[in-house]
């Protein structure tokens, strides 16, 4: 008998499964097709490592919902879903031909169905055979019904980032530990994976790791760079557990900083004290993101101000980044309670960002690392 692996307990994902059919309900449909992976595992418990096969949930609007993945993922439907239905495919089956008949023995072949159409794994050449193999059918594109529910993190769920928040600086302080002049981006990087896997990360990381000119350019990674005194190193760890996310930023110098890179620093932490101490429950996106921006191109520190300033994060699988919840000028959603952040603020070279949970009256920071440049010895 396989041993039971539950992320939550079954009434967790039961209440899930109930609000996702609420809302099918109420949209006239008769099932939702989730394709995207933390819908499959959000809702069933449902996770394996090979999620990027060709899987879905088949969600009716009554009754439990059927997984459809490949046979060689049993062991893993056996020991994380907490339902029983299930399809499988082989390596040698026609799996369009076998998605369509778990479809239309679930549902029937004239049923109104939502469709995460937005997901990565559903790529055109499958949705279109699917489509056309099933004429009589309505589609309606349903990617955020479930995406949204997401939002809102439960204690259960808050728990895990926590766990995240506190790996992520073991990796933050492994990588200043490791950091110096004559030290390769590389040496950091297994360092701070190293740290960040035994304080609880399911996933080694590290997130953004550059230095030199490419500390001034988001998203690099790291590469057999050596550092030189006066580098500024841009450093972001981003770990998980159970795949719940929480991260942060910190600039660092390598060996030596001058009076102006601990203005620098003392500005941005300014500022974002600033915005976040504007986060509360109901108040507008752009309040905030307007402080960062206006702080931040008052103070001259850049010439134009681009990016997002908030994202949602929480379960998050690869190759996503993120939960699409952003915070811009043009944003129209408000926090709400129990909502979960990476909050971040960007300028020459140095970036300063917070995980922090949306709570009744404020904020609380999960990530709690000391705010400041840190300068190796």
């Amino acid at each position: 008998m396989v041993e039971t692996k539950y992320w939550f307990k079954p009434a967790e994902y039961r209440a899930r499964l109930a609000r996702v059919q609420e809302k099918l309900r109420a949209r006239g449909l008769d099932a939702l097709l989730a394709f995207q992976p933390e819908t499959v595992t959000w809702v069933t418990g449902y996770f394996t490592r090979a999620y990027g096969t060709f899987q879905f949930a088949i969600i009716p609007a009554e009754g439990e919902p059927t997984l459809f993945c490949r046979d060689v993922e049993e062991y893993y439907l056996d020991s994380t879903c907490v339902f029983s239905d299930r399809v499988m495919w082989t390596d040698s089956d026609n799996r369009t031909a076998v998605a369509v008949q778990a479809i239309t023995s679930r549902i029937g072949k004239a049923s109104a169905i939502g469709v995460e159409m937005g997901s990565w794994v559903l790529n055109a050449l499958r949705w279109e055979a699917i489509r056309t193999a099933m004429p009589n059918c309505m589609f309606s594109d349903e990617t955020d019904l479930v995406a949204g529910m997401r939002l809102i993190k439960s204690d259960a769920e808050i728990a895990y980032q926590r766990v995240a928040a506190r790996a992520a600086e073991a990796g933050m302080q492994a990588g200043l530990d490791a950091a110096g002049v004559g030290v390769s981006e590389r040496e950091m990087a297994a360092e701070i994976c190293a740290a960040m896997i035994r304080s609880g990360s399911d996933l080694p990381g590290p997130g953004v790791l550059s230095s030199g000119e490419r500390a001034y350019h988001l998203h690099g990674g790291y590469s057999n760079r050596v550092l030189e005194r006066g580098d500024i190193v841009q450093l972001e760890v981003t770990p998980n557990n159970h795949h719940y996310h929480a991260r942060f930023m910190r600039p660092i110098r390598v060996a030596e900083a001058q009076d102006e890179d601990y203005r620098l620093a003392e500005t941005l932490i300014e500022i974002q004290d600033r915005a976040i101490a504007e986060v509360a429950p109901g108040v507008p996106a752009t309040v905030p993101d307007a402080i960062y921006r206006d702080g931040v191109l008052s103070a001259g520190l850049r010439e134009t101000y681009t990016n997002k300033t908030f994202y949602s994060v929480g379960l998050i699988l690869q190759p996503n980044g993120g939960e699409p919840l952003e915070a811009h000028p043009g944003a129209e959603w408000t926090f709400e309670e129990g909502m979960v952040f990476h909050t971040y603020v960007l300028a020459r070279g140095f970036g300063m960002s917070e995980t922090i949970l949306v709570s009744k009256t404020g904020v609380e920071r999960i990530t709690t690392y000391p705010r400041r440049l840190l300068v190796t010895n």
